[in-house]
């Protein structure tokens, strides 16, 4: 079994409020220093069998179906090398 993440991310020119809300909130905080947060969202799926090209070309197709927006989020897929390396 192997470990594939998607991360989606807004696109750079999509308006971030809760990543602004985050950054305004840091300093308040004791934390100085962070000039900018966006927030994202992590899926991690699990998969039976071995990540080939084939697998990852699927959930490629699958984020970009359904996991992500793409017409305001970008996505990644990769497979999770701490996961990999673990087993």
């Amino acid at each position: 079994m192997a470990r594939v993440v998607v991360d989606v991310m807004l696109k750079p020119e999509i308006l971030d409020p809760q990543g602004q809300a985050v950054q305004r909130a840091l300093p308040r905080l004791g934390f100085e220093g962070i000039s900018d947060v966006r927030q994202g969202k992590r899926f991690e799926l699990e998969v039976d069998g071995p990540v080939d090209d084939a697998v990852l070309a699927r959930i490629h197709d699958l984020a970009e179906s359904f996991l992500a927006n793409t017409v305001i989020e970008d996505f990644t897929v990769r497979v999770d090398e701490v996961a990999e390396a673990a087993k």
